[in-house]
């Protein structure tokens, strides 16, 4: 085992990538979620029917998790032969976290004018879907600057 704190730091980017895109997806879902919550009690309260498909909206900040794992699968390569990405893991990790984060704020909004009109859901996750290619562009970028790290 290598002494020092730097080289027990090597890993330090993965962990950066992973947890900062899942702290995203998170607190995403946990807006989104609360919203759809309330959304579901005006319905219930006014004796309307209450859409499940705001579980959809609500679950549309996790897929940044599974990108944040993706780099950090990318990233375990480098690390091996003994590079040290904090940067990278640090601000791919926080760009995909916070394009989670207002993906779940917008799917809030989705959530709350769902459950007042009962209309709009693919409008609604259009804006989502653009919300995600933020997180997507950032993963297949810091994709590609991994793959010129490494040669390939």
């Amino acid at each position: 085992m290598e002494t020092g704190i730097l080289p027990q730091l090597k890993d330090l980017g993965l962990i950066l990538v992973l947890a900062l895109a899942a702290c995203g997806s998170a607190a995403g879902t946990g807006v989104a979620g609360m919203a759809a919550i309330g959304a579901w009690k005006k319905n219930f309260t006014q004796n309307k029917s209450a859409s499940f498909l705001l579980v959809a909206l609500v679950g549309a900040p996790l897929t940044q998790t599974i990108y944040g794992n993706i780099v950090m699968t990318k990233m375990i390569e480098l690390a091996n032969k003994g590079h040290y990405l904090w940067g990278v893991g640090a601000f791919a990790g926080l760009a995909i976290g916070l394009s989670a984060y207002f993906q779940g704020k917008c799917a809030a909004c989705a959530c709350d004018a769902m459950g007042e009109t009962g209309k709009g859901f693919g409008n609604y996750l259009a804006i989502l879907g653009i919300i995600e290619t933020v997180a997507l562009f950032v993963m297949v970028f810091t994709l590609i600057i991994l793959g010129k790290l490494t040669g390939v």
